[in-house]
């Protein structure tokens, strides 16, 4: 198969699709950039955390505390 050659002529593309070609290959470097600032930022955080000596926390956060709950109001319903 090597031996032969064949001619390949690419189909052209429209306008709206260049564009939209375009567009998401600006629109995925973006977002990869985006992500490597993110983390950029988040090791610069924990760095200056660790600077700081700060220790990590010991015990569970939880979103529903000890203790008795508040009493809720009761609203009357709209008619």
């Amino acid at each position: 198969m090597p031996d032969q050659e064949t001619d390949f002529t690419p189909d052209p593309m429209r306008k709206l699709q260049f564009v939209n070609e375009m567009f998401q290959g600006i629109s995925i470097a973006v977002g990869l950039a985006l992500l490597w600032v993110m983390e950029t930022v988040r090791n610069g955080f924990f760095a200056l955390l660790d600077r700081m000596n700060f220790k990590a926390r010991t015990r569970r956060a939880s979103a529903f505390p000890p203790g008795r709950p508040r009493r809720q109001r009761i609203r009357q319903a709209r008619s």
